[in-house]
């Protein structure tokens, strides 16, 4: 879990760096603009850490499945080889999935602005401004999303109906108390993140918002990415151990 749980505290601050440094850049100087290349490459990481964070939440789920349904067999199933190939095919997947993108939207034309109405560069606002045919790359756009982030939120969903029944199965109220605990962070995250994923990149380009969009994607790219580590954190019984014997501790000392 907590080899997992690495891999997604770094995507986060990929996630988070590839956009809040530029959105202060822009909050703070009159000079909004941005080269090509520049562009290019924040897409680029914006795009590949995402999916990553898709593939990275659902293997988590699987964790916990074969954690609480498999417990006699984890060790089997989840051995240190298959996670650091789960964890290593991830990442490949996702950065050649970005690199198809960015290539793809750099070749469409615009010749009507050039003008970016997003804090970022994403592709939804690219296809806003594009003077091209964007049909093809919304069909794209829509299997990526659809191949990254919903099956992986379906394979979630799978996982999760195995797990809930057999933590309904256990006696003990503290076995079932421990059990969902374990999931109860993770449930918060996988809902977070998908409902905005989903809400940006599976909504028809004809119904789409500028504003919306913009709100949304802060959400998925700042806003949650920050939360994620205090939601486990405050889910976990030994960080929130070390914190009440710190506070213990400095009230005694003041």
């Amino acid at each position: 879990m907590y080899f997992f749980l690495s891999n997604l505290s770094v995507t986060d601050i990929g996630l988070s760096t590839t956009v809040v440094p530029k959105i202060l850049k822009n909050t703070l100087f009159k000079d909004t603009s941005v080269s090509l290349l520049e562009c290019a490459i924040q897409m680029h990481f914006h795009l590949a850490f995402g999916a990553i964070e898709c593939l990275i939440l659902a293997i988590m789920a699987y964790d916990r499945f074969a954690a609480i349904c498999k417990p006699l067999h984890y060790n089997t199933i989840m051995s240190k080889k298959m996670c650091i190939s789960m964890a290593t095919a991830s990442w490949i997947a996702s950065f050649i999935n970005s690199m198809i993108h960015v290539i793809y939207t750099f070749q469409m034309s615009f010749c009507h602005s050039h003008h970016v109405n997003h804090f970022f560069c994403e592709v939804p606002a690219f296809l806003q401004i594009s003077c091209s045919d964007t049909w093809l790359h919304e069909v794209a756009m829509y299997i990526s999303a659809g191949a990254f982030a919903s099956l992986s939120f379906f394979l979630t969903l799978i996982s999760y109906m195995h797990i809930l029944p057999t933590i309904l199965k256990i006696n003990s109220s503290d076995g079932r108390y421990k059990a969902l605990s374990t999931c109860a962070s993770h449930i918060i995250v996988v809902t977070l993140y998908y409902g905005t994923i989903m809400l940006l990149y599976l909504r028809p380009h004809s119904q789409s918002s500028p504003d919306i969009d913009n709100a949304i994607s802060i959400l998925y790219s700042a806003v949650t990415p920050m939360l994620n580590p205090i939601i486990y954190s405050v889910r976990n019984k030994d960080v929130k151990g070390t914190i009440r014997k710190n506070l213990f501790k400095n009230v005694l000392q003041s």
